[in-house]
């Protein structure tokens, strides 16, 4: 461990140049006393490393002095996928070793290079979670991850929408996908591909039991795939509605994607009054109905017969419980 920590303080001085023991200290999650005894042992062992005193000052190598050791481990290598999204990383238990593969591209780089990597850390981060949502709890994530890179098959308990909830299966997991702040495993079971939330699984067991992973499988067309299939088996109907100008304004704040280009490749033209009459994919009555109240007073539904009886329904009950 230590041997580890006193190559990380050389990658860190050698990738940025002058650093306080504070900042040293700081960035490798030790006590400045540590920091010291470190500096010192690198320089017992012949690294040109000197400290310049007062306000400005600080640790640093000598001009010209290049370490290299900067051979990345198979585990550090692995986990360069992750580079700009050190929390996915985090949660897969690579965070450490993402933190170490980086550092040592850093001191392998030419110092304008280096410089030029730096600034574009600086400038630019990857925020994976949606907004006011940061995913659900994944305690099994690190050991789906593990049986995944192995390819061993697994035993879990996993709660599912429909009866029956809980259920057990025996899977052979293919690979992982983080969307929208949330991850998926997509494995083989009773013969075919599946996919599961992570974050779902109530029990997991990994079994001694090693399977071939199949050699034509693309984890990145079967996603594409799996979405295309999802968007088409979503919507089981449609409605007729008229949005007023400032519904039709809310359309991007407040429906999906789907929802969004079908309401204005199908709206007709705008009225006296600025309303536009158009024809919207539903998944179901309930939930168009829910998604339309959010429209208050500026969407009007006109069918089906039993979605504007909902809405109307809701508008009596609101009526009512404000004394109308």
């Amino acid at each position: 461990m230590r041997a580890s920590r006193l190559v990380s303080l050389l990658l860190l001085l050698q990738a940025r140049g002058r650093m306080t023991a504070q900042q040293l200290a700081d960035e490798l999650e030790v006590s400045l006393r540590t920091i010291y005894r470190d500096v010192e042992s690198l320089s017992a062992a012949g690294v040109p490393v000197y400290a310049d005193r007062g306000p400005a000052g600080g640790y640093q190598l000598l001009d010209g002095y290049r370490t290299r050791l900067t051979g990345l481990t198979a585990a550090e290598a692995e986990s360069l996928f992750f580079a700009g999204m050190p929390g996915p990383a985090a949660e897969l238990g690579l965070g450490t070793v993402l933190a170490a593969a980086e550092l040592k591209l850093m001191a392998a780089l030419p110092k304008g290079l280096a410089e030029r990597a730096g600034r574009v850390r600086e400038r630019f981060h990857l925020d994976v979670p949606g907004w006011f949502h940061g995913g659900e709890p994944t305690p099994y994530l690190a050991a789906v991850a593990d049986a995944v890179w192995n390819q061993h098959r697994v035993r879990m308990l996993y709660r599912r929408w429909k009866a029956p909830t809980p259920i057990t299966r025996t899977i052979e997991p293919l690979g992982l996908v983080l969307k929208a702040g949330n991850w998926y495993l997509i494995a083989r079971s009773d013969g075919g591909d599946r996919t599961y939330r992570v974050d779902r699984v109530r029990e997991l067991e990994t079994l001694d039991e090693v399977f071939e992973r199949p050699a034509d499988f693309d984890l990145a067309a079967f996603w594409r795939a799996y979405l295309d299939r999802f968007q088409r088996e979503m919507f089981s109907g449609e409605a007729v509605v008229r949005f007023s100008p400032e519904g039709m304004r809310r359309l991007l704040h407040l429906l999906t994607p789907a929802v969004i280009q079908a309401a204005r490749e199908n709206a007709g033209e705008p009225d006296e009054a600025g309303w536009v009459r158009t024809v919207i994919p539903i998944e179901s009555v309930r939930h168009a109905h829910a998604e339309l109240l959010r429209f208050g007073g500026e969407v009007e539904v006109l069918e089906p017969a039993e979605l504007r009886e909902c809405v109307i329904a809701s508008a009596r009950t609101l009526l009512d419980l404000y004394g109308g």
